[in-house]
């Protein structure tokens, strides 16, 4: 019985030879800092170290909801993350949908790598694009298109009004690329000969988009919701800190529990806070992934991810 085992073990040995570098990655950069969930509990002192640093119990996570700016931070978080989780979606599944429709390979691949390219490119560059069209005495639309239209200009970096929807616009157009490639990816992996029976019955395209395409990729949009919906209480911190400019005047509207956290660490210094914050994140995200995967699990039990 153990020579059989090992003779399994050794014909397989060369695919655990070519997951042993994703295994040692996953050992060092996720696992084994995984030990410093103390400092969270920890009043942290760097001349006695983090071990020998006195234990504070739980006052590192009061601060995330003692402050007033907790009702503020949350808010912000969840509304945007639900904003963008909706919206995103509906948009790469549009353009995942139009490409789809592409018959040149060309143009395809084309279409392909231009609506992937600004997810390659990094915030600190969104963010001067951004400021190319907003700047108050430089901006493409305070220059060009308010004059034309007869409207004075805007000054977009210490006014909130129109900020939740750039902020918006600006993750939708960076992110829904990447999320295009995985549904077109989807779209394409099913048999054609559903849509081509379909049309021999004269379906219209929207008919068989509605009763072929979407109920196919059901399971990647379930996939896709889940893991976005684990990391609702998360932000991306380049959008909220690096896009406004870190203005003052748009904090009411911009400033959620990554960038607060933040700019708490750079004026307190206190790292137990921090790492309190980051614990808190990821407790709620797990959480949050249980909730969906069993919503999920009771409407589509194949769709689930466990």
């Amino acid at each position: 019985m153990k020579k059989k085992k090992w003779v399994a073990a050794k014909r397989y040995l060369p695919l655990y030879f070519l997951a042993l570098p994703s295994l040692l990655y996953l050992l060092i950069n996720n696992y084994i800092p995984m030990a410093g969930v103390i400092i969270a509990f920890k009043n942290i002192n760097l001349k006695e170290g983090i071990l020998n640093s006195p234990w504070c119990g739980f006052d590192n996570f009061k601060y995330l909801f003692a402050t007033k700016d907790a009702f503020v931070i949350t808010r912000n978080t969840i509304l945007y993350n639900l904003a963008f989780i909706v919206f995103g979606t509906i948009f790469s599944i549009t353009l995942a949908l139009l490409l789809s429709e592409l018959k040149s390979k060309k143009m395809s691949k084309f279409y392909q790598t231009v609506v992937l390219f600004p997810y390659l490119v990094s915030m600190i560059i969104v963010s001067y694009l951004v400021y190319a069209f907003l700047s108050e005495n430089t901006g493409f639309l305070n220059n060009t298109i308010l004059p034309a239209l007869g409207l004075e200009k805007y000054a977009w970096y210490s006014k909130t009004k129109y900020w939740p929807f750039i902020l918006v616009f600006v993750s939708i157009w960076k992110s829904s690329g990447y999320n295009c490639i995985i549904y077109l990816s989807a779209i394409l992996g099913i048999d054609t000969s559903y849509n081509e029976a379909a049309m021999l019955d004269g379906a219209s395209i929207w008919q068989r988009i509605r009763l072929i395409t979407l109920p196919m990729i059901k399971p990647t949009i379930l996939m896709l919701l889940i893991l976005s919906v684990g990391r609702m209480f998360y932000s991306d911190f380049g959008l909220f800190y690096q896009v406004p400019q870190n203005s003052g005047a748009l904090y009411p509207v911009t400033n959620v529990i990554d960038t607060y956290v933040y700019r708490a660490l750079l004026q307190l210094g206190d790292i137990g806070m921090s790492s309190a914050a980051g614990i808190y994140q990821s407790i709620v995200g797990c959480i949050l992934v249980i909730i969906a995967n069993v919503v999920v699990r009771k409407y589509s039990e194949e769709s689930a991810l466990f």
